[in-house]
């Protein structure tokens, strides 16, 4: 496992692609830009045979631990490396002393959230409300 660098964008980019983690209304490729390049946050990723195979980006915002885009290619789903990933989230934000780790899932997507569960995460009761600031 390692931190990702700026010329690692088109192959985590398409891992996300595959494991369909991006949306339209949102730019990926600033995601990622923003996070390889931010002092508060990161995105990690395992390779297998010099292939990028799973990512987590990670961030601090200096209240609580934040993670997206946790992604393991399909063909290397099982392997443990989802779990491997969140451990090393859950590390990289212990060394920064956040008090808490969150993040989001859309309601209907019950495999992640038994993964999550699984992993010791709950599921919190509160709403999400957010506005665009990028239109």
């Amino acid at each position: 496992m390692r931190t990702a660098k700026g010329d690692d964008c088109a192959a985590v980019l398409a891992l996300w692609e595959a494991c369909g983690l991006t949306r339209p209304w949102n730019d990926a490729t600033a995601d990622f830009t923003r996070a390889v390049e931010g002092t508060h946050s990161t995105i990690l990723l395992d390779e297998r045979d010099g292939r990028v195979v799973a990512t987590v980006m990670v961030g601090d915002d200096g209240h609580r631990g934040w993670v997206y885009y946790l992604g393991v290619a399909p063909d290397q789903r099982g392997s443990g490396l989802g779990r491997t990933l969140m451990e090393a989230a859950e590390a990289w934000l212990h060394d920064r002393d956040a008090p808490k780790i969150q993040l989001m899932v859309r309601d209907d997507n019950e495999p992640a959230i038994g993964f999550y569960r699984a992993l010791g995460y709950e599921v919190q009761p509160v709403v999400t409300i957010g506005k665009r600031l990028d239109i």
